[in-house]
């Protein structure tokens, strides 16, 4: 089936453009190259951090969370359900896109590699 990927163009309208791509049974939700979201059995999750965990939490959202491993382990990402209200509030819905916008900018950030510092070019004198 062939999802529309326009459908969130509404929910967003106060976040600005995003792009919905598929993946691993679900979609990505993306700004540029960066995945604020996730989109599992039409339920929306958003990125979190220990900047915004807290504001999920106190919502009742659950983290995403899949089964892997023959022990058939839980595994949690950091993505958050969005709390239902904000589904019917896309300025608020915004406000919470914004912060999960900000976890993945802070998060590649803290991931990208550190340029190695270059090689006097002066001999060591002795």
């Amino acid at each position: 089936m062939t999802r529309d990927s326009r459908r969130f163009d509404d929910l967003f309208q106060f976040f600005g453009p995003i792009a919905v791509r598929r993946m691993f049974g679900g979609e990505g939700i993306f700004v540029d190259d960066l995945m604020i979201g996730i989109v599992v059995s039409d339920q929306i999750y958003l990125k979190t951090s220990d900047s915004n965990r807290a504001d999920f939490e106190a919502e009742g959202a659950k983290p995403f969370t899949y089964i892997r491993g023959k022990e058939r382990n839980a595994t949690s990402l950091s993505y958050f359900t969005v709390p239902d209200r904000l589904l019917d509030d896309p300025e608020e819905f915004g406000r919470w896109a914004r912060k999960a916008h900000a976890v993945a900018v802070a998060a590649r950030a803290a991931k990208s590699p550190k340029r190695p510092r270059k090689k006097s070019s002066r001999a060591s004198g002795g």
